[in-house]
């Protein structure tokens, strides 16, 4: 049997339905629930009155050291944002790419990822160039193979949302660096649930929402910045991003000498103390660790639904195929139909571009993968 990774009871939903859809809204487990909740009734709701100036700055302090230990990057590269997607849209003004250049992205990817540039490419001349992604071929390679001499950036995810499949990033980046084109990174479907390595991936930014398997709520998010944009202007700088923001000068434009002159403005202070505390959770239980767990799941979960018609994306024995993020699709069963099946037997996962999806995470445990086989084999019977 396979057990938990983590506490279950500090997640009271998993009272109420089987839970496998981390990579959506996930959960946010009670330590972090109870972190917002002492900020907000100690600190939050009392304005400045239990709250200085130099305290509110030095709130981002945590977060920064345990995001950046987790991302395995310094410190002093990581920013603080409200989002993701705040970073991404700043990326086309940042990088400037030149006229007649094109940006290399995939047609699947998440929206976000793809659509700063795609606006871009409406006032300048670039082109932005879509390559699809298909179950029996090494999206890594589609990638490198469409990189030329006018390409200037590759933008993309480490995992996939709708398939989970996973980028070679050393081996991307190898090909980036080899024709001086830009490499951004998303790692929102990936962070808390595998490893990652920005030092040893290199990209020249990479981005993460501050939810999913990090644990947190929304309305914060962080950004690794390569060295060489710890040198640059921010396309839209803010008041917070400097040495000193209480030193308000509004004539001049002083910026921190790191990765926090990215950091705009007042943001979601709840979400970054939950953030930070969920995020010392994971490094205690270990994202080797977890992946683990998830492999095992998945290997239970894909054994258990041999025979009955539903199919991953990819199979596990493919490099590829992420184990915390598996999507099936059957040839007899619509997915509104199974996602309504799920429903009823209390499972609660997505469907995103026509197939179910079904995330795991360290609270998951054997008895769940049995409850959703269970299910999917009924809704494929009927």
């Amino acid at each position: 049997m396979i057990f938990a990774l983590s506490d279950r009871a500090h997640y009271n939903s998993l009272e109420q339905s089987i839970y496998l859809n981390q990579a959506s809204l996930g959960l946010v487990g009670e330590p972090a629930v109870s972190a917002m909740h002492a900020f907000l009734d100690e600190i939050g709701r009392h304005g400045n009155m239990n709250l200085t100036d130099a305290e509110e700055v030095a709130l981002f302090n945590p977060l920064r050291e345990r995001a950046a230990k987790l991302m395995n990057c310094p410190a002093d590269q990581l920013a603080i944002v409200g989002s993701a997607g705040e970073m991404l849209s700043q990326l086309p003004y940042l990088f400037d790419p030149p006229a007649g250049s094109r940006i290399v992205a995939v047609s699947s990817d998440f929206p976000a990822i793809t659509r700063p540039w795609l606006a871009f490419a409406e006032r300048q001349s670039i082109e932005v160039l879509f390559v699809d992604e298909t179950p029996d071929e090494d999206l890594t390679d589609t990638v490198i193979r469409e990189i030329d001499e006018r390409t200037s950036v590759v933008v993309i995810s480490y995992a996939q949302f709708s398939t989970g499949s996973l980028i070679d990033c050393r081996r991307l980046r190898a090909a980036t660096r080899k024709a001086g084109v830009r490499f951004v990174l998303d790692v929102t479907q990936a962070a808390g649930a595998v490893p990652i390595d920005a030092a040893g991936w290199q990209p020249d930014v990479m981005v993460c929402s501050g939810y999913k398997w990090l644990g947190g709520h929304g309305g914060v998010g962080l950004a690794i910045m390569s060295p060489e944009f710890l040198e640059r202007s921010p396309p839209a700088p803010g008041w917070m991003g400097a040495p000193d923001p209480f030193d308000m000068q509004a004539t001049r434009l002083p910026l921190a000498k790191d990765a926090r002159r990215y950091t705009q403005s007042t943001m979601s202070y709840l979400s970054i103390v939950g953030l930070g505390v969920a995020i010392g959770e994971l490094l205690a239980l270990d994202p080797a660790r977890i992946k683990s767990h998830a492999d095992a799941l998945a290997g239970v979960f894909v054994a258990g639904l041999e025979r009955s018609g539903w199919v991953p994306y990819r199979s596990l024995t493919d490099w590829a195929a992420s184990s915390h993020i598996i999507t099936l699709s059957h040839p007899g069963v619509g997915v509104d139909a199974t996602l309504q099946a799920l429903l009823d037997a209390n499972v609660i996962c997505s469907i995103r571009n026509g197939r179910v999806r079904v995330s795991l995470a360290h609270y998951n445990n054997e008895a769940d993968i049995h409850s959703i086989v269970g299910a999917l084999k009924k809704a494929a019977a009927a």
